[in-house]
This record gives structure tokens, C-alpha cells and sequence, in this order.
């Protein structure tokens, strides 16, 4: 590392440190969503493969959780693998899929978040459903950041899943159709989605500069707010956590209203 580049560290340490003092822990977001995006165009820009893209991804994770603790932040959701990720070539996703089952076990083995999968299990390997479900039972008594960690999820798809363990819900109580037509309301939707009695997100985040949502928490976000980052994910900085954190405090929140 040259002189420009240890003064430029510096300068981005002092500059964390003096947005961190000024944050009101009392305006930080409960629940901060994460699309990580850009692991394989950080990958290409350092002229580096796509597994080892992945891999930065990954390890960027445990730092960006310690920031969250050291904030009060209560749930995070880490988009980790959509639905539409299973299309990748094979030589792509098979890596990727060893990447995220020890994403989970390392989450697991430290002790201080509380893991939950939300997603479809039915779509992974049996080997990472029986990870996410020793995660799971493991960390059940963490009185830590509950981590969300979405595998195998999309929006829609969570939409449709919850329809249909409220449709068996509904039977199993012996509850007729016409009797659940005139009772189903939002809040009973909300009760079967993968995050159940969870708050909604205040915050997402999405790295690498795309401005869109792809299917993230469609019916959760309904009043989100949104940061749109420029930087890749594995280039994710604690001062850009911080200057997320910032925006937020910065909004009137108005909820539709």
C-alpha cells in the first residue's frame, strides 16, 4: 500500500468516526434490509474470478453485522440467494451454494445473532437444509440481532407461500372458504410470510448502484425506505453503512400518509 492510499484510509477512518458521533442511536432503523449485489462486477473490475467475487461477499457479512450491533440495529435480512439465482450456469452456482451453506455455519458459530431462513427450502440441496435447520435450533436462545438469511427467495414467490399456509391453516381449523374470504385481512397475510411477527424493514440497502428492489420483501417494503449505494458490495465501507444511516435519520418518514 502506497502513502496515497494509507492517507486516503486514514482520512475515511476519521471521517466514519465523526458521522458515527453525530448519529442518534434513537433514529436508527429496527430492521435494515440488504441487497448485496455486485460480488461478480467487483470480481471483473480486479480482474479476479467470480467465486472469488462471491467469497469477498461473504466475508464482508460478519464486519457489516458488528456495525449493525454497534448501532442498535435489532433485525437484518441478508439477501443472500434469490429464486431466479438458480438459473446461473453450474459452474457458478455450485460454488456459490458451498459459499452460503458456510456463510450460515459461520453465523451459527458465533454466537451472537439469531439465524432465520427465510425462503423455499424445497429448492436447496437437502445438505444446506439440514444447515439452515441446525442454524436455526442452534442460535433459538441468541439474544442477538435476529439475521434473516434469505436463501432460495423471492418476493413473489414469499407472497404465494404465505397464501397457501393460510389456505392450510384455515383447513386444518376446519375453517370454510367463505369463512376465510370474509376474515382474511393484512395482517393475517402478514402472520404466514417467512418473517411472521417480525417489523417490517425500515431501511434497505442495495449496493453496486441499481436502483431497483428485484423482488426483495415486496410486501414487507410497502413503506420502506431505500439507500441505493454505488459501491460493490465487497467494497462496502463502515462509513457508507454510516452515511446510510444518516440519510434515514435525515427522512420524514410519512408511511403512505
Amino acid at each position: 500500500m502506497n502513502l496515497r492510499d494509507k492517507l486516503r484510509g486514514l482520512l475515511v477512518r476519521v471521517y466514519a468516526r465523526r458521522v458515527e458521533g453525530h448519529l442518534d442511536h434513537a433514529s436508527v432503523p429496527e430492521h435494515i434490509g440488504v441487497i448485496m449485489d455486485g460480488n461478480r462486477r467487483w470480481a471483473k473490475a480486479a480482474g479476479s474470478s467470480t467465486v472469488h467475487g462471491h467469497r469477498a461477499g461473504a466475508e464482508k457479512i460478519e464486519e457489516f453485522l458488528g456495525w449493525c450491533d454497534e448501532t442498535d440495529v435489532k433485525v437484518v435480512t441478508l439477501w443472500l440467494l434469490s429464486t431466479d439465482n438458480f438459473d446461473r450456469p453450474r459452474d457458478e452456482l455450485g460454488p456459490l451454494l458451498d459459499i452460503i451453506d458456510g456463510v450460515v455455519r459461520t453465523l451459527a458459530e458465533d454466537g451472537r445473532w439469531r439465524v432465520h431462513h427465510v425462503g423455499t427450502r424445497d429448492l436447496l440441496p437437502a445438505g444446506m437444509q439440514q444447515t439452515l435447520k441446525q442454524a436455526e435450533e442452534s442460535t433459538a436462545h441468541v439474544d442477538g440481532i435476529v439475521v434473516n438469511v434469505a436463501i432460495g427467495y423471492g418476493g413473489r414467490q414469499e407472497i404465494a407461500d404465505a397464501v397457501r399456509s393460510m389456505l392450510a391453516d384455515a383447513q386444518d381449523k376446519g375453517v370454510s372458504m367463505a369463512e376465510l374470504a370474509e376474515s382474511v385481512d393484512v395482517d393475517m397475510i402478514g402472520r404466514h410470510l417467512y418473517t411472521g411477527a417480525q417489523p417490517d424493514p425500515d431501511l434497505v440497502i442495495r449496493t453496486s448502484g441499481e436502483q431497483r428492489l428485484s423482488g426483495f420483501m415486496l410486501w414487507q417494503t410497502a413503506h420502506s425506505e431505500y439507500y441505493f449505494c454505488e459501491v460493490f458490495w465487497p467494497a462496502f465501507r463502515k462509513v457508507d453503512f454510516l452515511r446510510a444511516l444518516r440519510d434515514y435519520a435525515a427522512r420524514h418518514r410519512r408511511y403512505g400518509g
